[in-house]
């Protein structure tokens, strides 16, 4: 069974085989929720930015400068404003 020391400052290291389990590293967060009975449950509290590496790459695709995003974003602000104001 995995155990932790609780340090003079109240912190305590998740052992490995916790960290892999739970899928948590460094910067992650954990909740803790403590039951009527005395036991603690410990929950990931959001998931790893390391489980999203390559979740929005698509070989298929190539980026756009910055440039051609602040033209996108000029042009349909452009078109909200004359529908908004009935020139459409």
């Amino acid at each position: 069974m995995p155990r932790a020391t609780v340090t003079s400052k109240g912190q305590i290291t998740l052992p490995k085989d916790i960290r892999m389990h739970l899928g948590v590293g460094a910067g992650d967060r954990v909740e803790f929720r403590i039951n009527p009975d005395g036991t603690v449950i410990v929950t990931p509290q959001s998931g790893s930015a390391r489980r999203l590496f390559g979740f929005l790459g698509r070989p298929d695709l190539t980026g756009i400068s910055v440039e051609a995003m602040d033209s996108a974003v000029s042009d349909a602000l452009a078109n909200d404003l004359q529908r908004t104001r009935g020139e459409l």
